[in-house]
Parts: C-alpha cells; structure tokens; sequence
C-alpha cells in the first residue's frame, strides 16, 4: 500500500506542474443521429492543437479561450461539425452518418495515411479492443483479431514464448516471427532465455520479451502483412511488421483513469488418468501378458519389479497426481493509473501499472511493475519536439520445460498407488516415486527470471515550409535479464551435488537506432502527393555471461558466493548493425485513382563482404470506383475500392556472423590454449527475399453500415538460408548458403458490421484466413525437427514423418502398421505389419492450419455493454509426443490415459488400443496424431458503466464495472491438455504442433472497475 501511495503522490506531483490555465470552461455531449452517445469522438479548437475525447457517455470538458473560439466535432464515419462558442458553456451536438468518411488513421511505418487512401493491406487493431484483457502480452490478446495472423502459445505457463505467424511461414532455418516497432523503435522480440531445467543439460524453454510491455498503454497496433505496407522496414519485413503506438496527451482537461482488476485462474481442461485400483489391475495384466511360464519377467515377480521401482505400493492408494500439479491459488490481480493532458504547447500521457498473476502450474508466477511518461512540446509554429519512455521490471517464477521430469504436468505420469507423502513420515514428500517426484521442486528450487526493460526515444520534427518537414528520432531498447536458479540440499543430489547447486545468468542487449527523414505533402488541383526520404541506423549488442556453483554450507545461502567451489563459467557477445535509405511515394488523383511506392536499400554487417547490401522495393495501385458516376449515385453501394501490390522483402540470419570465418578458443594438449577454426566464410551470404504479389477488394454497404476486405496474395521465398553439407576435406561439415524455395498463398476475409443502431446497439466483426504453405525447392534435403517432423520438398513446412499406424490385429492384440513401401506403379502397398521398423515412415499430418477465424461481437444498451469474442483454427494436426508413454499399454510404470480400458484382451475383440505388455513400449507412429482443430470461446466481457446524473455527484467523470472471462470454454476432437500447444523445449521453425506434458491455457476470470475524473 505504501508503494501505491508513493506511485499516486508522484502521478498528482508531476501533474500539477501541466495544468492548463483557461478562460472559460465549456461542456457537452456528442451524440449519433439516433441519440445515443458517441465515445472516442475528436473536439478540438479549430486552428489549434487544443482539444479532448469524449468519454464512454458521450461527455466532455473543454477550455476554451473566449467566446469567440470555435469547436470542431469529428468521429470516424460521420460528418464532422463546428460550432461557435458564443456565450454558451453547454452543447449538445450530433453527428450524421457519412458514407464517404473513412478517415481512420493508418501508422504505416514513417508516417501514416487514412484507411480510404491505403493501397497495401494493414490491419490494425485498437488498443481499446485488448483492454484489461487478463493475460501477460499484447501477442496473447491479438490472437484472432487480425486476419491472417496466427498467434499459438506453447502452453499455459506465464511468460512463455508465443508463436506468431503473419500469412504463414517463410524461412526454413531464420526467423518466422514479425518485426516488431514500438513508437518507430525497432524493439528486441526474441528469446532471450538461457537456462532453465532440472540440469544445466535440459533443453531450455523460451520466454517472450514482449511480456515486458504494458498493452494498457498502447493507443494501436498496426499489422503490415503484403510486401507493399511492410517493404519499407526491407531487410527484416519477410514475415510482417507490427508496429505499435502508445497513448499521447491531448490539449486540455487533465484526465485520470485508475483501472483496477482482480481475479483467478484454473486449467482450461483436464485429462483423465487411471485411479489406483484401475492402475494396479491393468498393470498386472500387461505383466502376465508377458511373463513366462514361472510368472517372471527377465527372472522377477511382479513383487519384485514393484518392490525394485515403486515402493510402498498400496493398490487401495489413489493420488491424483494432476491435481497436485495444479494451483488452487492461481490468483491474477492488475492495477494501472494514467493520466493525460496538457495545453497548446504541451501534451502530456503518464502511466503506472502493476500486473501480479499466479499459475495455474505450482511454482509458476509472473510480475511485472511498468511506468511511462510521453511528451509532445510544441516550441513554435513550425517545430515539436518529444519524448516516449518506459520502465518495466518483471519477474517470471518459472518451471522445468516440458521433457523434464521436474516441470508440472509429469507428475502425471507417476502411478496413483504411489502416496504424495512419505509412508514413513507423513510429513515428508515421497522421495522414492517410480520417477522423479516433481513436488519436491515446489519449495526446494528457486527459478527466477527479472527483468529490466527500457524503451525511450526522443524526436525533433521542423516544419520547414507548410509542404515540407523533416524529423529526426533517437531510441534506445535496453534489456537487462537476471535468470538466477538454486537447487536445495534436498533435490541438489538428483544432479549430482549433494550440499546445493547454484546457477547464475545475466544477459544485457542493448538495441539502438536513429531514423532521419522529410516528409513532404502537396496539394495541386485534382493531385495529392506524398513523400517521405530518409535514412536509419541500428545497432544491437548481446552479452551473456553464466556461472555456476556447487556444495553449499545449508539451504539458507543460496547466492554463489557461498559456494564451496564455481564449477562453471563462460562469457559471450555479439553485435550487429544495420544502415537504410528509403524512399516512398504516395500519389492520388481526384480522389479517386491511388499510386503507392517504395524502396528501401539495407546494409547489414551480418551478410557477406560481397552481398552486404540489398534492395527491396515495391508498388501498388488502387482505385475507389465508389468515386466514378457509373456508382456514386448507388443506393447500396457506398463504397468500394480495388487495390493490388508488388514487393521484394527481406528476413535476416538467427546468428550475428553467419558469413565470417569464425576462430574459437580450446584447451590443447597438456592443457594449454589455442584455437581452432569453427565457421566456414561464405563470402556470398544474402538475405531471403520474399516477392509478394496482394490483391484486394474494401468494400461498403448501407453507409458503411457493412464493410469490409477480401484479399489473396502469393508470397515466394527464394535464396533461404540453410546449412549446406560439404566436403569434408574442407575441415567443415557443412557451410550456411543462399539454396531453397519456398511459398505461401492464401485468402483473407474481414467482414464489419452495424447490425443494429439506436439505444440496442449490436456490431459484428469477423475475420477469416486461409493459407497454404509449401517448399517448392530445398536441394533435395531432408531437414529434421520436433519428435517427426520435417522440411522437405512438395511439402509444407513441419510435416509429420512416420509409420502410419493400422489398428490393432483382432486376433492377438498386436499394433498394426501399413508397410507403405512403394510399388513399381508408383502407389504403395497398403498390406500391414506388426513389425514397425518394416514399415515404411510416410507424410502423416500437417501441423499447419488450414484456416483460421476469429468474431466479435458488440452489444450496448443504456450503459450496459456486452462483448463476446470466439477464436478458432482448423485442419491442423498434433503429434501427442507423450503419448508412447501415456498410452504404450505400461512399457513402463507410467500412469496411463484412461482410454486404456478400451484395450484388446482377447481374440476376436475390435478396437484401436493394442494389448497391454509390461515392459513392450510404443513406437512413433501416426497413432499418438490428432487433429488440433478447435473452437474457443476466448473472451466474454460484461460491463456497466454508470449514468453521469449519479457518477457527476461524487466527483467522477465515469465508472465502469466489469467482469471478464479468458477462455472459457473450448470445442476440439483433440485428447490432450489443449490443441493450442507447442511443446517449449523443441525450438526452430520445422518442430511444429508438437505436445509433451505441456499444460493447457488457463481459464481466468476477473472483476474489475476503471474509474476517469
């Protein structure tokens, strides 16, 4: 409470210093021509920068200099009004529809234009839209939003890596995620995780740097998907561009808004597993479906393999071991205070913010504290200059990746006859379970991940003549990361170290850039131009650092300078730079015909001595045929426009050397230093360029009371960037070289629409996606990922790649395989074996979607407000890769899914879960495939916001209350936890749609209430 009180204090401090003196005070209300209010609509002193938004009812408060100002109204999609002040304080003021005002503001990358006038296709979504939305990152809340856009998290733990696909994916080996720009600093988005596990050997799960963002204090977000948006970022736009833009101020009334939100999570689903009496009846079949004559199994009981692995079985024990895995105080609370204003010189937007979310996992928990300031200063007619920065700290309490046996959800593959406590010691946790007791990790290891995140830029905008300016900008993205793990006395043994384990990493990346450019806008007659000539430069420095401790005095020091010896050690670092000049051109003739154009010429240090510069241009056209006379007389048809572009992107390497002939240090003989070669130079090395052809239809019905976008589009990929076998008299095995293709095509639907208007107020808006991905040329090699997955030509990218499984023979309860081998016809021989390594391996799935889709849906009435939104993807598959031990019949001990009982037990039965054989196993296969296909009900939220007549006697401009539920509920034929998974130990881009104990996304509701005054 003294924190807040502190943050509060200096919010009201800083605050006071910006308020505007005025002359006369003046009030009103904005309204539609059905009467009902109008939030969000522009009221600005005409002439000048001094201006407010209307509240959620429609209300505002402007100060005004005398009698004689005049105010101007604007809201998108109706007809702007002004009004003298006079002597009047009071307005009501309405504004009629106009079928022809399409002039929402589009950030298109160095500048902006209105939606009417865009000739590329950019998505945008409002950052009212993922407001109080209970998860961690804004790449959590824009999932569906945006057609085209795929966003999949891995799984249910907080802060993890999230997945996002903008029209698929178009490398093989480099990035398949977005570019991403905050304020027009190019941020850093990647994984920047480097140790967790329960040892230093686990594979490590990643974690997203964009939970470091307060989505609360963003104003948009724009999604730049075909080559003509996105080709003016060049060299790293092959995948997309998402640039986002945070709140200003705006000239007058001081606003504050404090939100306030609090609630709880649990899992989505759950599985079904075998109780302790089930467990000890299906195990002992599968042992005496295997034991000899003597009742022996490789010469032991049934006793005897229980007493050897699990004791103190009791088949009367039923330890629910996925309930233990799970939180019961999965508590999820949010705070955020803003506040914004300012006069005609000085416009101010100050934020503080606190989020603080358990797991719905045991040792899982993230918190994150932000603040920001933004300032705009106008110093004259002709010059502004600015600032954004933000502070953030975050702390992630994380858990084991997926294929340990220390993370969560593998408690589930202990056996229910197994107690939680120790039989011996009830207060003590069992510490002889068949596999390692992942309890034991809930108060014996200390996982934390903080950090420290600064985003600032600041920016100098001249205005040389009214046609012409120039702006310079200077940004910084710093990271400071801090992964500190300590393993007790208690579980430290499990790795080796009996007195404590202690491990320590740090990592600082340091991301700077400046962007330099002119702007010039022109109006001749019938002709508009546009055009913007510049320069930017960006340079990125990565330091990691690791140390490692062990055998400590006792559990109470856990800081590595108590360790009796530093085991480990290492340092890197990393740099690289990039120069641009761009250039880009929009011209417009009667308002009717549009002609876009760009170019852009990236340097980057990471390509070779002899390709170290590359362009990227592009076009586009479009044409509003709702202008010409053949159809602006249409009752029907209030708009319509055709557009269609071309362009050359760029993607860059993973690494920051790829073309260097590469030198490392190495113990040699005796224990000295020396160096070896370690990286094969490729003088030749050069971007990915991906040529992206869009063409589209905007569309508008009824006075845009129906609108909307059709779009298809083809992206090719040529030159990827992949390892290369070579000789190896060359000291190398292989060598990164420019050789593959690859291509991505599809189809984009975006559908709005005001169904009802009035007091009842009910829109709709809906968005559809579908693409198809394939790999046309990869040098005839076979790249492998995942458990079976693969890149190979002639097929889309992550392909499942095994025997495909036939069933169960009837007879003798054997697993059954399709040979599959091929025939001299060119088919393949569909006859069946029970012998898999006989079978051949064969494309068995896709793990990429087919289509994917996402519906609001707007409800109003009275100040009652109702949203409800689905989210969906179909025809993508998923390989269970914990499914040869969750379903293999008890190869082992493993706990079993309770589709088990279905098994094959004697001649004659039909079904598709073979015999059960203690020690037998389960081999990959297309069995253990499903479709991940699902429907989820993803965000509901209810709210009521009270009538001014009551909120005005307490002081207060407005108050909303509000419930919302995250996930609520979910449509899928999928068995697992949830379809939304990948597992988060396997990396790259090939490993796709993979899942291994991996936890499902978890279901939050909150209550909550946002106060303005």
């Amino acid at each position: 409470m003294r924190k807040l009180f502190t943050l509060v204090s200096a919010l009201f401090l800083m605050l006071c210093s910006f308020e505007a003196s005025a002359q006369k005070t003046v009030t009103g209300q904005v309204l539609d021509e059905e009467g009902s209010p109008l939030p969000g609509a522009s009221v600005l002193i005409k002439g000048t920068t001094v201006g407010a938004f209307t509240n959620e009812t429609g209300n505002f408060t402007l100060e005004v200099p005398d009698d004689n100002a005049v105010i101007l109204v604007s809201f998108l999609g109706k007809e702007s009004k002004e009004q003298l002040v006079g002597s009047r304080s009071s307005f009501s003021i309405t504004l009629s529809s106009d079928a022809m005002a399409l002039e929402e503001v589009i950030i298109t990358g160095f500048g902006s234009t209105i939606k009417r006038d865009l000739t590329g296709n950019i998505a945008k979504v409002d950052g009212k839209d993922i407001e109080n939305v209970p998860v961690t990152s804004f790449e959590s809340a824009l999932q569906g939003r945006a057609a085209g856009v795929f966003v999949s998290k891995q799984n249910g733990k907080l802060g993890n890596g999230i997945n996002i696909r903008i029209r698929g994916s178009a490398s093989v080996t480099a990035s398949n995620e977005p570019l991403y720009v905050v304020d027009g600093i190019v941020i850093t988005s990647d994984n920047q995780s480097s140790i967790i596990g329960v040892t230093p050997t686990t594979p490590t799960a990643t974690t997203s740097p964009l939970a470091d963002l307060n989505f609360n204090d963003i104003e948009s977000i724009e999604i730049l998907k075909d080559a003509s948006a996105a080709a003016i970022y060049g060299s790293r736009a092959s995948n997309g561009v998402v640039i986002i833009t945070t709140k200003q101020g705006a000239a007058g009334k001081t606003n504050f808004n404090v939100g306030y939100s609090i609630g709880f999570s649990e899992p989505s689903r759950r599985r079904e597993w075998l109780n302790g009496p089930e467990y000890t009846q299906l195990w002992e079949e599968a042992f005496n479906n295997v034991a000899d004559a003597d009742g022996l199994v490789f010469g032991l009981t049934a006793n005897e393999w229980r007493d050897r692995r699990i004791p103190g079985w009791d088949q009367n024990n039923d330890t629910d071991w996925q309930e233990e895995a799970f939180d019961d105080d999965a508590g999820f609370q949010q705070l955020d205070i803003n506040a914004s204003g300012g006069n005609d010189k000085t416009r101010f937007y100050i934020s503080g913010s606190m989020l603080d979310q358990i797991g719905i996992m045991i040792g899982n928990d993230f918190e994150r504290f932000n603040g920001r300031l933004n300032l705009d200063h106008t110093t004259s007619d002709n010059i502004k200059i600015g600032m954004k920065l933000s502070l953030g700290r975050t702390v992630n309490g994380r858990v084991s990746s997926d294929n340990s046996f220390a993370t969560p959800l593998q408690l589930v593959a202990l056996p229910p006859v197994q107690p939680k406590n120790d039989p011996e010691n009830p207060e003590e946790l069992f510490e002889r379970t068949v596999y390692f007791n992942g309890l034991l990790y809930e108060d014996n290891v200390f996982q934390r991940q903080t950090v420290f995140r600064s985003l600032g830029n600041v920016y100098f905008d001249w205005q040389f003549i009214p046609s012409l300016s120039f702006r310079t900008e200077f940004g910084v993205d710093f990271l400071s990361q801090n992964e500190e793990t300590y393993f007790n006395s208690r579980v430290a043994r499990n790795t080796g170290q009996n007195n404590g384990r202690g491990e320590n990493t740090f990592r600082h990346v340091l991301n700077y850039s400046t962007n330099n450019y002119f702007t010039y806008n022109q109006l001749f007659g019938d002709h508009s131009v546009n055009a913007v000539l510049g320069m930017s430069f960006q340079e990125s420095t990565n330091e990691f650092a690791q140390v490692a401790g062990i055998n400590f005095p006792n559990d109470a020091f856990r800081k590595l300078a108590s360790a009796a010896e530093i085991n480990e050690g290492t340092s890197v670092g990393t740099i690289f730079n990039i120069v641009s000049y761009f250039l880009r051109a929009n011209y417009k003739f009667q308002n009717k015909y549009l002609v876009s154009a760009s170019a852009r010429i990236d340097g980057d240090s990471r390509f070779g001595e002899d390709e170290r510069y590359g362009f990227f241009p592009s076009a586009s056209v479009g044409w509003i045929l709702s202008e010409e006379n053949f159809l602006s007389e249409n009752p029907v048809l209030s708009f319509l426009k055709l557009r269609a572009s071309f362009g050359v992107t760029g993607n860059t390497p993973i690494t920051d050397f790829p073309s260097r002939g590469l030198w490392g240090g190495a113990s040699a003989y005796g224990g000295n230093s020396g160096i070896s070669p370690t990286q094969s130079p490729n003088p030749n090395l050069k971007w990915e360029n991906t040529t992206q052809i869009d063409i589209g239809i905007d569309f508008g019905f009824f006075d845009d009371r129906i609108s909307g976008e059709i779009d298809y589009y083809v992206k090719n990929t040529d030159d990827l960037l992949l390892n290369v076998n070579v000789p190896s008299t060359t000291g190398f095995i292989a060598q990164l070289r420019n050789v593959g293709e690859l291509e991505n095509s599809g189809f984009e639907f975006v559908l709005n629409s005001e169904n009802l208007v009035g007091d009842f107020r009910w829109s709709t808006s809906l968005n559809f996606a579908a693409n198809t991905n394939e790999i046309t040329d990869l040098q005839s090699q076979v790249i492998e990922g995942g458990f079976i997955n693969r890149a190979v030509e002639g097929q889309a990218i992550g392909v499942f790649f095994a025997p495909e499984y036939a069933g169960v023979d009837p007879e003798n309860g054997d697993a059954l395989y399709f040979l599959n081998t091929e025939l001299p016809d060119g088919g393949r021989d569909r006859n069946t074996t029970n012998n898999v390594n006989d079978a051949e391996r064969v494309v068995i799935g896709n793990p990429n979607p087919d289509f994917i889709y996402g519906m609001n849906n707007s409800f109003s009435w009275k100040g009652i407000d109702l949203a409800i939104f689905i989210q969906g993807v179909q025809g993508n598959d998923i390989y269970n890769g914990g499914g040869v031990f969750q379903l293999d019949g008890f190869g082992w001990f493993d706990n079993q899914d309770r589709s088990v009982l279905n098994r094959w037990q004697q001649p004659g039965d039909q079904t598709d879960i073979p015999q059960l054989r203690f020690l037998g196993g389960s081999a990959e296969s297309s069995r253990f495939l499903s479709d991940g296909s699902y429907l989820r009900l993803k965000t509901v939220s209810l709210g009521y916001t009270l009538p001014s007549s009551i909120t005005s006697k307490v002081g207060i401009d407005n108050l909303r209350i509000y419930v919302t539920g995250q996930n609520l509920a979910i449509l899928t034929d999928y068995e697992g936890w949830d379809p939304e998974v990948n597992a988060d130990y396997i990396a790259g881009n090939i490993g796709l749609g993979n899942d291994f104990y991996s936890g499902p996304q978890a279901r939050t509701i909150v209550v909550g209430a946002n106060v303005g005054f």
